[in-house]
């Protein structure tokens, strides 16, 4: 059966433009790091996606190497797009980045020219794209000049190949630095991805927001919960086989005092009849210059949970300074 959306699907989430750009993104976006490779079923991955264009998320953020494994991603989106969202395509963002290690050898990381343009072109042969509404830099390269790395986007752009350029993991610097380059060649920068949560609060200690208003540009947080830490499934412990169960990184992040700060936050999450997720991502778009929250979703049930944050954006004094007793990083 073909997929039809739903009609009522532009009516509850909210869209806020990036920056001083034309475009705007949902207040919640979806990422596909790590639930739409080739080791997820392909039926999961189609519910997500078609439950969250229903709901309004209309921003799908991919890179080169989202898996696993490597690349896998951004194939079956591709087949999504073939089987299910070919028709909306105008009313979708897609966005793609490179600058992690994707192939072997010196070509296939970090920030050079010849890098980038060769990523977008394998990502949007991988996707079935002929462009992209959004391609990123996805970290900083100090090996490489930063006039190459602006400059490879800023011809990704007039070559059509994207419509929009942005930086991921840039600090409040880099950005000004990236932005005035491409000012200067006259594309520009329109969005910033950082890492930002109620446990990983760097940017505001760096003024990243204020930077990327003096420029123009828009941001869009990743792990807005934490890697999982600000939900309620680790609240009574560490289920067998989940992500945290797996991953000895994550599991050493849980100890005893974070655990008293995620039930703490919980708390005033139940004050506000929102769940800790909600809550967490209430709290990461609370300032209007953060432009949207990228979520990870393994079930059409957590996509639901988690866009219903957009339900209860306002908040009390008093709950952020409730939230800041708890709130860290």
């Amino acid at each position: 059966m073909n997929y039809l959306p739903a009609d009522d699907r532009y009516e509850s989430m909210p869209y806020r433009r990036s920056g001083r750009s034309g475009l705007k993104l949902p207040a919640i976006s979806l990422g596909l790091w790590q639930n739409f490779g080739h080791t997820r079923p392909f039926e999961t991955q189609r519910d997500i996606l078609r439950r969250a264009f229903d709901l309004g998320v209309t921003h799908f953020d991919l890179a080169n190497n989202y898996g696993p494994p490597y690349g896998s991603a951004e194939e079956n989106l591709g087949r999504h797009m073939a089987a299910d969202f070919r028709p909306f395509r105008d009313q979708l963002v897609i966005s793609s980045k490179a600058g992690y290690d994707m192939w072997p050898g010196p070509y296939g990381d970090h920030g050079s020219r010849k890098y980038l343009v060769a990523s977008l072109d394998q990502s949007l042969a991988r996707m079935g794209l002929d462009y992209v509404d959004i391609f990123y830099h996805h970290r900083p390269d100090p090996g490489t000049p930063l006039e190459e790395t602006m400059g490879a986007l800023d011809s990704i752009v007039r070559s059509g190949k994207a419509l929009y350029v942005g930086v991921s993991n840039y600090n409040a610097e880099q950005v000004r630095e990236a932005a005035a380059i491409l000012a200067d060649l006259g594309t520009p920068l329109l969005i910033d991805q950082p890492s930002y949560s109620m446990f990983n609060r760097w940017t505001e200690r760096d003024g990243l927001l204020d930077a990327l208003e003096e420029v123009g540009a828009g941001c869009i947080a990743f792990s807005p919960l934490a890697q999982g830490l600000l939900t309620n499934r680790y609240l009574d412990g560490i289920p067998e086989g989940s992500r945290m169960d797996t991953n000895v990184w994550l599991k050493d992040r849980l100890d005893e005092a974070a655990l008293a700060r995620i039930k703490g936050l919980n708390a005033v999450a139940a004050g506000r009849d929102q769940s800790l997720a909600q809550t967490a991502l209430a709290w990461a778009l609370r300032d209007e210059r953060m432009t949207s929250v990228i979520i990870g979703a393994s079930s059409v049930a957590q996509l639901e949970d988690n866009v219903g944050a957009v339900a209860g954006l306002e908040f009390g004094d008093d709950e952020l300074a409730a939230i800041d007793e708890f709130a860290v990083g």
